[in-house]
């Protein structure tokens, strides 16, 4: 059982993504991972964004924490970067020397720009929470939609 901490970061409506192979395709996820001994879920989250991305940031304020069934907790920050830095495909040192990365691409997306499926993560991890998206979901109309293929 391991501790896992992610940062969310905004800047002009779009959301820090790396894109990765996993599970049969390429998904878009917030730079995040496994929490080290003596670490705090914080200081993990600034880790993460820093290796992943190559950007530095401060934490805003915690979004989510959830408790999973295995016994592992996942905690969500919201973490500010400053605008003059860019972010850069960065690497993840899990992955033995050696091997392929699995992080293939850095980006900025809108939240329209999402498949269901990241979107869904997103929601799950507090983005209601976050400046702009509350109003983003109020814009949305009452009729009932589903995704692709599950009616």
């Amino acid at each position: 059982m391991r501790s896992r901490s992610l940062a969310l970061v905004v800047r002009e409506g779009k959301i820090l993504m790396i894109q990765t192979y996993r599970f049969n395709r390429y998904i878009f996820e917030l730079p995040g991972g496994g929490v080290e001994a003596g670490e705090t879920p914080e200081e993990a989250a600034i880790r993460e964004l820093k290796e992943e991305c190559g950007l530095d940031g401060k934490i805003n304020r915690p979004l989510n924490i959830t408790h999973r069934k295995n016994g592992d907790t996942e905690y969500v920050f919201l973490v500010d970067v400053s605008a003059e830095q860019e972010p850069i495909v960065g690497y993840d040192p899990e992955v033995p020397e050696g091997e392929e990365q699995a992080i293939k691409n850095v980006c900025w997306k809108t939240f329209n720009e999402l498949s269901e499926k990241d979107r869904a993560f997103l929601w799950s991890y507090g983005l209601l929470q976050v400046d702009g998206f509350y109003e983003l979901a109020l814009g949305w109309g009452d009729e009932i939609s589903y995704p692709t293929g599950n009616k």
